[in-house]
């Protein structure tokens, strides 16, 4: 297992960027560039990363696929397809998107984003990515979400089923997962149900905590890593036991100092339970 996150520190060079990662103790990292690099450039990032011993865990391709406005969603797909494409050429590990929202919101909720007609939209729109790129070194993949697919292991299952593209994976979020009562307070047994039915197909992992207030009706909330009810010395075990080595990647903090603190509770769990962030030796 690796660990990750972003860096506040402005860098020009892969040097710099390796310096910076290493100052942190990653061995994982988001990607350095955008998709207008050069190809000189995001070579030297690859051959630097795999001297030091760092895993480009995933490119992000945040946006709308399903937007009910046409021009948006033919940008968003556009999008997606430039972002997977430099996920190959640069080796993350995956490139990640939400799968969309029928909604003006781009992450949602939308009434129509838990629908049969919404999953199969998501169906072709993957495809439409995957297809419009045949990525060979790394797979596009979809974080899951509380309000739309997937949902749930299964339905993340339902969907590598219908998408049926040896490119397509998982990216594990098991906060956003959470999304009940039920959920939150046996986590425990939700985390190993969720790893044992994605195994294969996990390819990288976002970080954070959740707390569930007494407020009515139901609120649920993302915290610092450490601040909330998430059973990590479970996910750590869970994780470390995949025959792949998965980076798990902080994110959605405010400072650098609240990354140091999330930082250190996560070291502090994984040493506890014997689990190292160091990756595996393939690597």
């Amino acid at each position: 297992m690796r660990l990750g996150g972003p860096l506040f520190e402005k860098y020009n060079n892969p040097e710099e960027w390796v310096q910076y990662l290493k100052k942190h103790n990653y061995t994982a990292a988001y990607c350095p560039v955008d998709n207008s690099a050069s190809d000189d450039l995001i070579e030297a990032y690859v051959d630097l990363a795999k001297r030091e011993n760092i895993v480009i865990a995933e490119v992000g391709a945040w946006s709308n696929p399903l937007s009910p406005d046409t021009s948006i969603r033919r940008s968003a797909i556009e999008f997606c397809q430039k972002q997977l494409y430099l996920a190959d050429r640069i080796s993350a590990l995956c490139c990640v998107n939400i799968a969309g929202s029928r909604g003006e919101k781009w992450d949602g909720p939308h009434p129509l984003d838990l629908t049969e007609e919404t999953f199969e939209m998501i169906v072709d729109t993957v495809r439409t990515i995957i297809d419009g790129v045949n990525p060979i070194r790394t797979f596009y993949a979809l974080e899951p979400m509380p309000w739309m697919y997937p949902d749930s292991a299964d339905s993340y299952l339902e969907l590598i089923r219908a998408i049926d593209r040896k490119h397509f994976a998982v990216h594990l979020d098991m906060v956003n997962l959470i999304n009940s009562p039920e959920r939150y307070f046996n986590n425990t047994s939700f985390i190993k149900e969720t790893v044992r039915k994605l195994s294969p197909y996990i390819k990288s992992c976002h970080v954070k905590d959740v707390t569930m207030s007494d407020t009515f009706i139901v609120h649920l909330s993302e915290v610092q890593p450490g601040l909330g009810r998430l059973d990590y010395r479970t996910l750590l075990k869970e994780l470390d036991g995949l025959p792949q080595d998965v980076p798990i990647m902080m994110e959605h903090l405010h400072s650098d100092e609240e990354y140091r603190n999330a930082e250190s509770c996560i070291r502090s769990v994984a040493k506890d339970v014997g689990v190292s962030l160091e990756g595996k030796t393939e690597h």
